[in-house]
């Protein structure tokens, strides 16, 4: 359904624009239909730019992102507003998507101007209700409210209530439930499985790997906007290979260790990472530099390991049995 072709994104900063920010660099994978994917990494990795970019609302700078086999690079007009019938985002913030002096409804109501203007108030209202009830929600208790009225919980539904109105095919869910507690997280979650049991494609946006974990059948590790890791969820959790997957990993909060003894896992001594392979060493961009001369930051080549795990690395033959 979507596919992603060594994409880049670099903006210029700096005085007068003198300098670049390589924010996404030469990222690939596809998402099939029915598929979610989780795009995994911390602050800065470049997981809402990618978000942003198959949405169009930040142009890629090179590569090339297709929809059903067609570039969507560059839409304009009637083709857009044709794109965002079958694609749509939901954000972290779900209180930044309404204006605190309109009731929450109105998100609906532009839905309505723009792709529905000849449909009559009656059917109207039997579609906006049947889309609340599929999200889990009663009409009568979130219509008419204002988003002060509403908890978070309900105003994300409300946002992936409008993007079904549309009969939206894929779903970028960019940080949706960061910004939840941990019951309404879980009901959110439930949710979008179902939406995925519907034939929904998502591209799960997150930082949290217990929730890329949960969702995903797949998954794709970013750090510095290249992919070090990448493939089946079961089997990156289960057989972490790139160091930086598992220092994340390791830094999951556990109930039987405390902090002091888990921290040691992830801050190795300086001798542990002089002992790694150094077809591993792309986490480190000191040694990435070494390895590129002159400054050069070396583009890492994806190796699968074993079917369908890839991993990243800069000398393939350095790559440790995964048994």
């Amino acid at each position: 359904m979507f596919k992603l072709e060594e994409i880049s994104k670099v903006y210029r900063v700096g005085t007068f624009g003198g300098k670049e920010l390589r924010a996404v660099s030469h990222v690939s994978f596809e998402i099939g239909k029915g598929e979610v994917i989780s795009l995994i990494g911390e602050s800065g990795s470049g997981k809402s730019t990618i978000g942003k970019m198959m949405l169009q609302l930040t142009p890629i700078t090179s590569g090339k992102i297709t929809f059903k086999g067609t570039p969507v690079s560059g839409l304009k007009g009637a083709a857009l507003k044709e794109y965002y019938r079958h694609v749509q985002g939901v954000f972290q913030d779900p209180f930044s998507s309404y204006n605190p002096i309109f009731k929450a409804d109105r998100v609906f109501e532009n839905v309505r101007e723009q792709f529905f203007p000849t449909v009559d108030d009656a059917r109207w209202d039997e579609k906006l209700r049947e889309s609340l009830r599929g999200v889990g929600l009663n009409p009568d208790q979130v219509l008419n409210k204002f988003p002060h009225q509403l908890s978070g919980g309900q105003l994300q539904r409300l946002l992936i209530a409008r993007a079904l109105l549309l009969d939206v095919e894929f779903l970028v869910a960019d940080e949706i439930i960061s910004m939840l507690d941990a019951s309404t997280r879980i009901d959110v979650l439930n949710l979008l499985a179902d939406l995925k049991a519907r034939g929904l494609s998502i591209l799960f946006i997150t930082h949290d790997l217990s929730l890329g974990y949960y969702i995903s059948e797949r998954a794709v590790i970013l750090f510095k906007g290249y992919v070090v890791e990448m493939g089946s969820t079961d089997r990156i959790f289960s057989t972490p290979l790139h160091p930086y997957t598992r220092m994340l990993m390791a830094s999951v909060p556990r109930l039987d260790k405390k902090w002091a003894e888990v921290e040691k896992e992830v801050r190795p001594e300086e001798s542990q990472v002089e002992e790694l392979p150094a077809g591993y060493t792309f986490f480190d961009p000191e040694v990435a530099r070494e390895i590129g001369g002159s400054g050069h930051r070396p583009q890492p080549v994806l190796v699968e390991v074993e079917q369908d795990h890839l991993v990243a690395c800069f000398e393939p033959g350095d790559i440790p049995p995964t048994a």
